[in-house]
């Protein structure tokens, strides 16, 4: 029998509904879960244990009366820092930041709390979300479950932790940059970037969304169903697809399929040969069932690359001007490094030249995709790198991003984007591949990821306890 906290959201909802296994029952599993690992992997903020069980109880007696307020009612769920809950502090990953509780829930919360879901706590992130690593200068380090001398990535990087040591079956992240996808492929799970504005957020930001981290793509699909409902604090959201999405995940067919498949964007770290490999093999089982694969040539310029980056540090560094230098002395060296070293003698003209910079970059993302159904890629050049390092090659914060030119074009686009796990490495880490689709086709993307799941080769079980590298570091 499959252990309790293996199990789906989808096999809860369906244990629930048959009255076979109860939300609290799993609640505790998932708690369970976190006394095993928290103290090596250090994914949790805050854990509502008490709050969480009544919760579980409640809906409890909602299925016993045949009145669930969803179909994952009762189903668990924890909740990214950043994404503000009811009465909990959301201080951004950094000590520098006030910890006065929040007034209401954020959109996501919302609509997770309004459909039974069970609100198990809130996951860690790095300072600001500015880093693609589990390193904050208030929560800590959090490592990866499946080897605990490397990084989870980021910044959803307490996520991503919890969905592989089993907290619950249900994650959500928060991607600017790459911040689901990035996790998803280090961590070995799925992850959506949905399209800009499909699931509402508060307050919206240029390029950021919240998106689902779950084991299967299945759980993924079912949470877009409630996350995606519309909410008007988010000016930006789109209209929302009043459909199931988990009932029209299975049967693509993929003969004739238009998949461009680009190994290498041409800049940032070049590709590992594990990693290459990977998403060749997953381009070739998409060819052999039937679609067909083009290579194709990098979009990316070092300008636009060069842009964005000017741009992610004049953001933060506008806003770490304005705070007194005892509240600076408190943000991670690393973010307080990058983030300040150029940006104070930045001016107008270069500012708007960047931004400029990122709107080309949206452009030509969307004219590459749009020759295509489908594009195909690695979602991280590398495997997961060293647990205290900000980024990987160097952990040096005058290159801070040299990892995320595969994912951050997307979230400037809006075109929806997914990280599927496909295989390993030779020493056992996890390699995911990226799809890539049509804005407002994130249908598309769930259903061609979901035929990448049944295509791939055998998947590793899920780590069960904790176990120390081989050099005994952690």
């Amino acid at each position: 029998m499959t252990a309790l906290h293996n199990l789906t959201a989808a096999e809860l909802s369906d244990a629930f509904a048959k009255r076979s296994l109860s939300p609290v029952e799993a609640a505790q599993a998932a708690f369970a879960r976190m006394d095993l690992w928290e103290p090596h992997v250090n994914a949790m903020y805050l854990i509502h244990r008490d709050s969480a069980l009544a919760a579980a109880s409640a809906s409890e007696a909602r299925w016993k009366a045949g009145a669930p307020l969803s179909p994952l009612d009762g189903v668990s769920i924890t909740i990214k820092e950043n994404i503000y809950t009811r009465g909990d502090p959301a201080p951004l990953g950094a000590a520098c930041m006030p910890l006065d509780p929040k007034p209401a829930d954020a959109p996501p919360a919302a609509r997770a709390r309004e459909a039974g879901l069970v609100i198990l706590g809130k996951t860690t992130m790095p300072d600001f979300g500015m880093l693609s690593s589990g390193m904050s200068s208030f929560h800590g380090i959090t490592r990866n479950p499946w080897r605990l001398d490397r990084n989870t990535s980021g910044s959803s990087s307490g996520a991503g932790a919890a969905a592989v040591a089993g907290y619950g079956p249900l994650h959500y992240g928060t991607d600017i940059g790459g911040s689901v996808r990035l996790p998803a492929t280090h961590c070995g799970i799925f992850a959506l970037k949905p399209t800009g504005g499909r699931i509402p957020i508060n307050p919206p930001y240029l390029g950021r969304v919240t998106g689902p981290m779950t084991r299967t793509v299945r759980d993924s699909a079912m949470l877009m169903s409630i996350a995606s409902k519309p909410d008007v604090r988010d000016f930006a959201s789109i209209a929302p697809q009043p459909f199931d999405y988990a009932a029209q995940l299975e049967g693509m067919d993929v003969k004739g399929l238009r998949i461009g498949f680009m190994p290498t964007q041409g800049l940032g770290l070049a590709v590992h040969p594990e990693v290459a490999a990977a998403a060749l093999a997953a381009a070739k089982a998409l060819e052999q069932a039937g679609a067909i694969v083009t290579e194709m040539k990098p979009f990316l310029t070092q300008a636009m690359s060069d842009g964005m980056l000017t741009f992610f540090e004049a953001r933060l560094g506008a806003d770490v001007a304005l705070m007194p230098s005892e509240m600076q002395q408190k943000i991670l060296p690393f973010v307080r490094e990058w983030c300040m070293h150029r940006s104070a003698s930045f001016t107008g003209y270069e500012v708007m030249r960047a931004y400029n910079q990122v709107q080309a970059m949206r452009e030509a993302a969307v004219a590459a995709v749009a020759q295509f159904d489908f594009v195909l890629s690695p979602t991280s050049p590398i495997p997961p790198y060293e647990a205290e390092y900000c980024c990987p090659e160097g952990n040096d914060p005058k290159n801070a991003l040299p990892h995320i030119a595969f994912t951050v074009p997307y979230n400037m686009s809006e075109n929806p984007a997914s990280s599927v796990n496909w295989a390993y490495t030779a020493d056992e880490l996890p390699i995911g591949v990226q799809v890539v689709g049509q804005r407002f086709d994130d249908l598309g993307v769930l259903r061609l990821s979901r035929m990448l799941e049944l295509l791939r080769p055998p998947q590793r079980a899920w780590p069960e306890m904790p176990v120390q590298p081989m050099d005994g570091r952690v």
